[in-house]
């Protein structure tokens, strides 16, 4: 499928996953909508780099945990070019914290947590709905995460959220059909400057190589390595929806080194 003048918006699009999707999607021909929520700078950077490859691009400011700034954001890529073809729900935001510790999280952080990462999704994919179905061959990819299936990750609110992303998508699927696709991708740990901050250096890097010195593909993921299933889910995955792609480089299958004695 050839996804030239296509429009994309990709949420939370400053820096990361989000930049990475917004850039190959602009090397493939598609016009994007880059989201931020604070980081102006980044975007305006991420903004010009889409630019250059020849495409058309737009700089939205909004908050997905906002219903009117979702609205806002898809309006503004109707207006620019009267369609939304790709919605990649890229936004989402977490609180550290070790799950053996029960009281290092709040109702409050909950409530933060789903505020983006389930009902913002819902409500940047509301927004969008109508423009999408009218494209007849829209796709939303929802950036999940292996903490949705397995129960892993930065904090048990955050793995909550994603399982609760993982089911949507499947709701999501099946309402919006025929017209629209919807996917989830689950990454595990991700090459990214806010893991880096969020665990601190020391941390992120023995995790890090505790995976890569285990799992079967021997690396954990780069933003690069989403953006490239992004690409492959909007434009050659015509009959897959309601699915959750793991992306964890073979780590569900146990340690490498099992592999190895067999």
């Amino acid at each position: 499928m050839s996804l030239a003048g296509k429009v994309a918006i990709v949420t939370g699009s400053a820096t990361g996953v989000g930049a990475g999707c917004a850039l190959l999607l602009a090397r493939n021909g598609v016009n994007v909508v880059i989201n931020y929520t604070k980081s102006l700078a980044e975007a305006e950077e991420t903004e010009k780099a889409c630019a250059a490859e020849g495409v058309e691009t737009l700089l939205v400011q909004g908050d997905i945990s906002v219903d009117a700034d979702c609205r806002r954001l898809a309006d503004a890529a109707t207006a620019k070019w009267g369609r939304i073809d790709i919605l990649v729900n890229n936004a989402g935001t977490t609180k550290f914290a070790a799950h053996s510790d029960l009281e290092a999280l709040d109702a409050e952080d909950f409530h933060k947590i789903y505020a983006v990462n389930v009902v913002g999704t819902y409500q940047m994919t509301r927004a969008a709905a109508p423009a999408l179905k009218a494209s007849g061959e829209g796709s939303v990819i929802m950036i999940s995460s292996v903490a949705g299936l397995s129960g892993i990750g930065s904090s048990i609110a955050y793995a909550a959220s994603k399982g609760a992303l993982n089911t949507m998508t499947m709701s999501l699927a099946r309402s919006l059909a025929p017209e629209v696709r919807v996917n989830a991708i689950c990454p595990s740990m991700i090459e990214t400057r806010w893991l880096r901050e969020g665990y601190g250096e020391e941390r992120y890097e023995s995790l890090k190589k505790r995976l890569e010195d285990s799992i079967p593909l021997g690396r954990v993921s780069k933003p690069e390595d989403i953006a490239q299933t992004v690409l492959w889910l909007v434009s050659g995955a015509n009959l897959t929806t309601g699915e959750t792609i793991r992306l964890d480089g073979g780590a569900h299958l146990g340690p490498r080194v099992l592999t190895k004695r067999l």
